[in-house]
């Protein structure tokens, strides 16, 4: 995608040699209740980075401060080279922010609101005519230019969120659960157009809690619970330091799923271990199994004289990094 220059506040010169968002010990704390708990990371420039982790964990305090609309507690933070809490306007001018929930003008049509959010960054009426139409193609909207805000779908609304959000040329695009809400559709048409941003060169910072987006979208994500960094890597590496290279799924019944897991795991551990058996995870509905061979486990469970209800063999995710990490969930 190509989008033309947007007059822009100058940058520190030596903004460009630094990371696009470093943070250390950054902490944030609400009484005596700490949302983020001295947590250290960085962005590169240009890097598709995630914030993986459940609701409550820590994601959204974290953007806020990114975004320079919330105080840190203590601890660092520079963002385009500059600190959030000193330089506020200087840091809101570089960035694109996607909040959680929609925001659109409902009054206005869909090229409208474009036009109208360009005003706030003071940027010309002549300049903002062409850039709203540009967005709105790389939002896959221009037919919907006249359109008001209340008739688009959800998916839409998301599209001209984030359009609106391009107007001022960000060097950071922060996305707060951009897909929440959407069907499978709505979210892969959402996901081609972040994608070709970051073929552009823009830093995209997102939190989630759906581990097919954050594999599908980031480059490298930290993994988050009760406001700490629990890892942090690339999804398919940490896939790789934290789980097998595949999973089974059984059902036995949920009264008999706790009570087959001790048995199932002695019984696999003095199996051959060529199926690269590693655990048993037991969860209110079903047990997981993790092995490199996953086929090779069920064979086995089946010659023991075990009939589960159900069984599905799938690749290891960035759910079950997170449940060897933390013993839930991403959706608890």
């Amino acid at each position: 995608m190509s989008i033309s220059s947007a007059p822009t506040t100058s940058a520190p010169s030596d903004a460009s040699a630094a990371a696009a968002i470093e943070a250390v010990d950054l902490t944030k704390k609400y009484g005596d209740f700490t949302a983020v708990d001295g947590i250290t990371f960085s962005v590169a420039q240009g890097e598709a980075f995630g914030l993986l982790g459940p609701n409550g964990a820590g994601k959204s305090t974290t953007m806020r401060m990114i975004a320079a609309v919330a105080a840190r507690t203590s601890g660092q933070m520079r963002v385009a080279g500059l600190d959030p809490e000193a330089q506020g306007p200087q840091v809101r001018a570089r960035l694109g922010v996607i909040p959680q929930q929609d925001n659109l003008d409902e009054e206005l049509t869909v090229r409208e609101n474009i036009i109208m959010y360009g005003r706030y960054f003071g940027l010309p009426r002549k300049y903002l005519t062409a850039k709203a139409d540009e967005l709105l193609e790389f939002a896959q909207l221009t037919n919907k230019a006249r359109a008001r805000v209340e008739d688009l779908s959800g998916g839409m609304k998301r599209r001209l969120t984030i359009a609106r959000a391009l107007v001022n040329e960000p060097e950071i695009l922060l996305l707060d659960e951009p897909t929440t809400g959407l069907d499978p559709q709505a979210r892969h048409i959402l996901w081609d157009r972040l994608f070709r941003l970051r073929e552009s060169g823009t830093t995209l910072v997102l939190t989630t809690h759906h581990m097919e987006e954050a594999e599908q979208l980031c480059e490298r994500l930290i993994v988050v619970d009760h406001g700490q960094i629990m890892a942090e890597g690339s999804p398919q590496g940490l896939i790789r330091e934290h789980s097998t290279r595949e999973v089974l799924e059984l059902r036995f019944g949920m009264d008999r799923n706790p009570q087959i897991a001790t048995g199932l795991e002695q019984m696999l551990r003095e199996a051959e271990t060529a199926m690269g058996f590693s655990h048993v995870e037991v969860l209110p509905d079903r047990l997981l199994v993790y092995a490199d061979d996953a086929e090779a486990a069920l064979e086995q469970i089946h010659a023991s004289g075990q009939k589960p209800m159900t069984s599905l063999i799938r690749r290891s995710s960035l759910e079950d990094v997170f449940l060897r990490l933390t013993g839930r969930t991403l959706i608890d």
